[in-house]
């Protein structure tokens, strides 16, 4: 897949990367611009089981992903041409330890075009669905991976959207099931 999008991508202009969660707040690389971007046809969603990052295979957590349908508000990182291909390399690693995510190039109009961004397929097998409330609650309560835990990611989340002037509402809904 990181062949296809750089091929896609062509090396022949600067790369647009659409982020909506943790790419917000702890990009991970290089870039020479970040503006406040919206998206359509797609929204975010804590709906990604994490058996690595937020949790384990034992007890998994969750993570963002762009599903299908409405818009999302989030950033767009332009990465100079020639620190590209370097930098989707590094993303490649963050993003797709497990090839979970479908890398997609969607409508950006600050892009001047286009951006990568990385979507989630609701018959994937790392599609959690609907979660009850009780559900939720244990997963931030015992839910941790190498990178730390589900709430902290999810807290994080919602602050970085926050800098960004993004209020998600669902995120913040979220957060109500999280204990004191």
């Amino acid at each position: 897949m990181l062949e296809d999008a750089l091929r896609i991508w062509g090396g022949e202009r600067d790369l647009w990367v659409f982020g909506y969660a943790s790419l917000i707040w702890n990009p991970e690389f290089d870039f020479d611009r970040r503006i406040a971007a919206r998206i359509h046809g797609w929204h975010r969603s804590l709906r990604m089981w994490s058996h690595i990052y937020r949790g384990t295979r034992e007890q998994p957590g969750l993570v963002c992903a762009l599903l299908s349908g409405g818009c999302c508000d989030g950033v767009a990182f332009r990465i100079p041409r020639r620190q590209a291909g370097e930098a989707l390399e590094r993303l490649w690693r963050r993003e797709m330890p497990s090839g979970v995510y479908d890398p997609r190039w969607v409508r950006c109009p600050v892009a001047g075009g286009e951006a990568l961004t990385f979507t989630l397929d609701r018959n994937s097998p790392s599609y959690a669905g609907d979660l009850t409330p009780t559900q939720l609650r244990t997963i931030f309560e015992r839910s941790r991976g190498l990178y730390g835990t589900t709430l902290d990611y999810v807290r994080q989340t919602h602050l970085g959207l926050l800098r960004e002037g993004i209020h998600d509402r669902k995120l913040e809904a979220l957060l109500a099931h999280a204990p004191a």
